[in-house]
């Protein structure tokens, strides 16, 4: 009984030593073909699972601020107000225009109503390509909007596609 109370001790002592937001995570695969995340790993899955110190991903301070001057930078470039740092979004009139979309998305273009019917045509293909390796079975995975800008079809304006 007393053996199990010091190595409890011990075990307390060691873990008041490791930082408080240091945790392990480790991520494996389930008999259901599930994967798994979390700070315990079942017996069963010890030697398939991975771990990672979570730690590694904290952003320090200092980048964290060196991140914010360059945003705020950005929008002093853009013509936008410095009031809308933060949280909140800017006001709508500030907004980018359509023909602007975040920088690496694909297409790197959006349509308006005077782009040409050749190039909507163009855009809309290559945005369906870029959304395929997204599509499932019961719609589309979330990250596809992320690197893929919506371009809707061209046929309302310039008719069906003619082959």
């Amino acid at each position: 009984m007393t053996i199990a109370l010091h190595g409890l001790a011990a075990l307390y002592v060691l873990l008041l030593a490791l930082p408080a937001h240091a945790t392990m995570i480790c991520r494996w695969v389930d008999d259901s073909g599930r994967t798994q995340l979390a700070e315990i790993v079942p017996d069963k899955y010890a030697q398939s699972a991975r771990c990672t110190d979570s730690k590694q991903y904290d952003i320090a301070p200092e980048r964290t601020q060196q991140a914010q001057e360059r945003a705020r930078k950005l929008r002093e470039q853009a013509g936008l107000s410095s009031q809308s740092t933060g949280d909140t979004p800017p006001p709508a009139s500030s907004a980018p225009p359509a023909s602007a979309p975040p920088a690496g998305k694909r297409p790197a273009r959006v349509v308006d109503q005077s782009t040409d019917c050749a190039t909507w045509r163009r855009l809309y293909q290559e945005s369906a390509s870029c959304f395929a390796p997204y599509r499932t079975v019961g719609g589309t995975k979330a990250e596809a909007f992320e690197k893929c800008n919506v371009v809707p079809s061209p046929e309302p304006k310039c008719g069906p596609t003619i082959n």
